[in-house]
């Protein structure tokens, strides 16, 4: 009896955190800020588990009984967690961040009453002493064994809601075990056809995990969706209408196919133009090797280094035939080398050094992409710059985030490099913004040796005038012990949405 109950602590445990890492990781990839979403989450978690524990001491007979109604519940609640509030995300207006927290409110409760529960149960048959070290080392172990199992399996293999619904029939299973270990003390017939509709209903929810998906992506969408790809870093969404590729990463549009070569010849050219002769290049970021494409046009390039992190997002760009003609197939050119690691970490342990640098990131949404855009980061960017060569950084946009765009510029100043910010028109953000840095006083090309469908010499200079309302502001330098860039990002574009 007592190791059958101590397995149990361990799966109720591995359950309770399973929850709490799919709210967390769920509203971290709507609503972005991962650092916020999962503080927030865990802490609201943690409240709601001592209100459960507290809640535990009202219940004072038939403890076997209400275990099993307490998983019962929890399996179905936190089973459906994950897809009722994707649907809702997908389908209502507004009160999705409500929602978010009554449902971990609501699972932190139950979670918080199944180990009192199951201590009270287990109290008849062992010491105090070894029943408190026992349930809390099962207890322990169950969290670790999910916190390990979270990231490297669960999510870039099953999937959020797929995940959701295993362990709630995980639950389910516990209720079982637990009525057929005392089963002369339940309704064990009434409890096991309660076990069966919840196993019934989590298993259906399971099998068609994925068309719940893409029911709620087909409305957050416009355009008909040819790709899904969950990874261990981003959810990957290509839709297509007519002749229009768009790319989502974690629903933030990153390209529409009618207008990215505005942005990508504009990201590129001012500064690889000026170049007499770039025979090195090195792109962060920029996965979907359309910046490689451009870079690509310039015969004195004899090598090309990309760092992206997500091995997908690279896989997907050098394979889908529709996204292969988009970029000219550039991942595939003998001349380009693709790393998959965190641009950070692999500038800290290259010691090669290039004569034009892009880094292609998506804007500052979160700490982990926050992280290379401080000052740190821009100091190792210099020590692979060549004294003579030239980075372009990818600055997001100086009208709708401001402050955020002159925090860059000023943040690459404090690392020792001269910044020069320009601006371009991309249809589907409005005016964009790249900084390039460099040792030297940057001067626009006087032509442009490569065919090109948006730059002109003519126009280049007008890049570099900034009107009045996206002027220059004084803002404070973005470090890494504190990313105040990604709250100004934040605050910004709270407020373009409104």
């Amino acid at each position: 009896m007592r190791p059958a109950l101590l397995v149990t602590v361990f799966l109720i445990a591995s359950c309770g955190l399973a929850y709490e890492l799919i709210a967390g990781t769920l509203a971290s990839y709507l609503l972005g800020d991962s650092v916020t979403q999962f503080s927030t989450v865990i802490g609201t978690y943690l409240f709601a588990m001592g209100i459960g524990s507290w809640l535990s001491k009202y219940i004072l007979n038939r403890l076997v009984l209400r275990f099993v109604q307490v998983e019962l519940i929890v399996g179905v609640l936190g089973g459906v967690s994950a897809a009722m509030l994707f649907l809702l995300y997908a389908w209502v207006e507004g009160p999705f961040r409500l929602a978010l927290y009554l449902m971990v409110l609501l699972i932190g409760i139950l979670v918080g009453l199944e180990i009192p529960l199951v201590m009270r149960i287990l109290r008849q048959h062992v010491g105090f002493r070894d029943l408190v070290s026992q349930v809390l080392t099962f207890d322990y172990l169950g969290a670790l064994a999910v916190s390990l199992m979270f990231p490297l399996l669960l999510a870039p293999h099953l999937g959020l809601m797929r995940s959701a619904f295993m362990f709630g029939l995980l639950n389910v299973a516990v209720s079982v075990w637990t009525i057929q270990l005392f089963r002369a003390e339940l309704p064990a017939r009434a409890l096991y056809m309660q076990c069966g509709l919840a196993a019934l209903l989590l298993g259906a929810g399971f099998i068609g995990a994925e068309r719940l998906t893409s029911l709620a992506e087909e409305n957050m969408y416009a355009d008909h969706i040819v790709y899904t790809e969950s990874t261990p870093y981003q959810r990957i969404v290509v839709t297509r209408w007519r002749d229009d590729l768009r790319l989502f990463l974690n629903g933030n549009l990153q390209f529409s196919s009618r207008d990215e070569y505005r942005y990508h010849e504009a990201l590129i050219h001012p500064a690889l133009a000026t170049l007499p002769h770039p025979a090195r290049v090195l792109v962060l970021g920029g996965g979907d090797g359309l910046a490689l494409r451009e870079i690509l046009k310039y015969p004195t390039v004899q090598e090309v280094t990309l760092v992206d992190l997500d091995p997908a997002m690279t896989q997907l760009f050098s394979h889908l035939p529709l996204l292969t003609q988009l970029n000219g197939n550039a991942l595939n050119s003998p001349r380009a080398h693709v790393v998959n690691t965190d641009a950070l970490v692999w500038l800290e342990q290259d010691a090669g050094r290039f004569d034009f640098i892009v880094a292609d990131f998506p804007d500052p949404s979160n700490y982990s992409v926050g992280k290379l855009y401080t000052e740190a980061f821009y100091r190792l960017l210099d020590r692979h710059l060549k004294g003579d060569g030239l980075a372009v950084i990818q600055s997001t946009s100086p009208m709708y985030a401001r402050r955020s765009f002159w925090t860059i510029a000023a943040t690459i100043e404090s690392a020792g490099l001269q910044a020069t910010p320009y601006h371009a028109m991309v249809p589907s953000f409005g005016e964009w913004g790249y900084i390039i840095a460099s040792h030297r006083p940057y001067k626009p090309p006087a032509s442009y040796q490569v065919p090109l469908r948006f730059l002109s010499a003519a126009s280049t200079p007008a890049l570099f005038t900034f009107p009045p309302d996206m002027g220059r502001l004084p803002v404070e330098v973005n470090r890494l012990n504190n990313q105040g860039l990604v709250r100004v990002f934040e605050e910004e574009w709270r407020e373009v949405i409104r």
